[in-house]
């Protein structure tokens, strides 16, 4: 970089580091579970919280209400309740993860040609590739 140039902040974030929108969205996207319960969500639609439990495998109930929470509080999801007997929790996603849909099937994509690539090139470690054999 030339000596009194200035670079510019990537699109969608100011000139200073905090706050960037952009972050703000990956830092909500890529915390654990996260991701996986916006899939299920996305893929089975509307879904009562013990079965969406049990379409998370190995994620713990507090976990899964503390991700909810947020996501809510986001705005990404939403939360019905019925006063039944036992009580009826279903959740959903909102208008604004069917803004988000094609960029998340687009970043889908990219990761999957990215990944066929690292493999060719041999930049996967070996432990990954067993993982993802069998699974």
């Amino acid at each position: 970089m030339a000596k009194g140039s200035k670079k510019t902040a990537p699109a969608g974030c100011p000139e200073t580091p905090i706050p960037c929108a952009t972050g703000g969205l990956l830092a909500i996207l890529t915390r654990p579970w996260t991701m996986h319960i916006l899939w299920v969500l996305g893929h089975d639609g509307p879904t009562r919280f013990g079965m969406l439990r049990r379409k998370t495998t190995g994620i713990s109930s507090r976990v899964l209400a503390e991700r909810l929470r947020m996501l809510e509080a986001r705005g990404f999801v939403y939360r019905k309740y019925e006063a039944t007997i036992p009580p009826a929790v279903t959740y959903g996603l909102t208008s604004r993860m069917d803004e988000m849909r094609p960029i998340l099937e687009q970043l889908d994509r990219l990761a999957g040609i990215w990944y066929e690539e690292d493999l060719r090139a041999g930049r996967i470690p070996k432990e990954v590739k067993a993982a993802q054999e069998v699974s």
